[in-house]
């Protein structure tokens, strides 16, 4: 059984503590633009439609060999008492609370508005310093607009354009001043990425939040609450020995077909769901136990199997389901049914809500990210030959033979084998190559992953 203990910082793991620097401020001013700007990644969506970001997102910047983390708020909107505005607003004190600094971003081509006066009324409550951040300056005559933000009653006013890049120099060098020194250092070695996936509301936050025993993710009854990744780094002892593995959570948007979506937030959180799938090394692709296995969920699945992740089916709301001695079966027949090309992929039946077989997953999770940077040694590749390869069988159709000479790994993540062939033009057929990595399967325990053969034919 695993043992999680919650990482909600990887500075914890530092001998010193990397500060954070949170951005603050009313929605559509442009904070995303400026946390992509200051990571250098395209990690937050970025849209003209106002509240596309909800959650807190995380990134890691530096400047000057300094290293700081940032963090992103959902636009707070005060005394609004819509569910997602308040959740956003609880999120964001989250944030303030744990950040050395905050980045205040106001709109310098619109000016200050009450929503504006609100926020810096209550930022001056706390005692943490503030710099406020005047975005959209994108000439000389903007720029002169800036300093009406000086009334807020802070000194340090920056006025910047997050989409051009001006400004934000002079900005960053002020921040590292303000923050505790501590220098980049290379990225711990170990950390295994994980993408939550799956289609909208079928409990993707609520399985992270019970991994690590807060409300880290927003969750809410409505579907597609979630529309940006959100990382969530934790560590869980895993195994007899209580091996400590560090895992990096990515909660995905949930993911609908491109024609179903409504609205450029909904179509943006596909593509990015996609491209968080990419940064995985293990997918959790979760179903909804109560719904049953779809065929959205299969095209789900499809993705990180394309991608190449190792993948780990995940049903949940297993509480809500009525079960005799062999509804277990059913189900995973169901499933196997529908996702063919899953077949490696172990099924775990859980429950986010009570937490039933939650503690499973970092187990699964470590062999599943195990069996994809495996590498054979050459001897034992030989002997594998040796016993199912050598000697001739149904490689192609028809009468014909296609013998095989030898066999090499090419590469991992996932398992990548290069087959040698008798034949420079004669593809392997179907039924062989499956039988190769059945075989490759049940003699390495290639577990959860999927495997890739490519053919080499001898040129004559």
């Amino acid at each position: 059984m695993a043992q999680v203990e919650t990482q909600n910082e990887t500075a914890h793991e530092e001998p010193v503590a990397i500060p954070v620097v949170a951005i603050i401020g009313r929605p559509n001013v442009g904070k995303s633009t400026l946390f992509n700007r200051l990571i250098g990644a395209r990690r937050s969506i970025v849209g003209d439609i106002p509240g596309m970001t909800r959650d807190r997102i995380y990134g890691e910047a530096e400047w000057q060999n300094h290293a700081f983390r940032v963090v992103d708020t959902g636009g707070i909107v005060p005394d609004d008492e819509a569910v997602i505005p308040a959740n956003i607003f609880k999120q964001a004190r989250a944030a303030i609370d744990e950040a050395s600094l905050l980045l205040f971003v106001v709109d310098a081509r619109e000016g200050i508005t009450p929503v504006d006066e609100e926020l810096a009324r209550r930022l001056r409550a706390l005692d943490k310093p503030v710099f406020v951040a005047a975005n959209k300056v994108d000439t000389a005559k903007i720029a002169d607009f800036a300093g009406e933000f000086h009334r807020f009653g802070y000194d340090d006013v920056f006025p910047i354009s997050a989409e051009h890049g001006g400004g934000i120099g002079d900005l960053l060098d002020a921040v590292i001043e303000r923050l505790p020194v501590v220098e980049v250092t290379e990225r711990e070695r170990g950390e295994i990425n994980v993408a939550v996936i799956g289609r909208p509301n079928v409990g993707k936050s609520s399985l992270i939040n019970k991994l690590l025993g807060e409300e880290r993710v927003i969750v809410s009854h409505i579907p597609g609450t979630t529309r940006d990744a959100v990382d969530s780094v934790f560590q869980a002892q895993v195994g007899e020995g209580g091996e400590t593995v560090r895992l990096r959570l990515i909660d995905t948007a949930g993911i609908r077909r491109k024609g179903k979506t409504t609205g450029m937030e909904e179509k943006l959180s596909v593509v990015m769901a996609r491209k968080h799938i990419e940064r995985a090394d293990v997918a959790l692709l979760l179903i909804d136990a109560v719904e049953g296995v779809t065929a959205l969920d299969a095209n789900i699945a499809g993705y990180a199997h394309e991608a190449g992740r190792s993948v780990i089916i995940v049903v949940n709301k297993w509480d809500a389901v009525e079960k005799d001695s062999y509804t277990v079966y059913q189900y995973e027949e169901k499933i196997r049914d529908a996702m063919k090309f899953l077949d490696y992929a172990p099924v775990v039946f859980i429950s986010a809500l009570t937490g039933q077989r939650v503690v499973k997953l970092p187990d699964l999770i470590k062999r599943a990210n195990g069996a994809r940077n495996l590498r054979i040694p050459t001897a034992q590749l030989n002997k594998f030959f040796e016993e199912h390869l050598e000697q001739p069988r149904a490689t192609i159709s028809g009468k014909s033979r296609l013998k095989i000479l030898y066999i090499t790994q090419a590469g991992t993540r996932p398992p990548t084998f290069v087959v040698f062939t008798s034949g420079a033009k004669t593809k392997l057929h179907f039924s062989y190559e499956r039988y190769l990595i059945n075989r490759l399967r049940e003699t390495f325990d290639f577990f959860a992953t999927p495997i890739r053969v490519k053919q080499r034919g001898r040129q004559r």
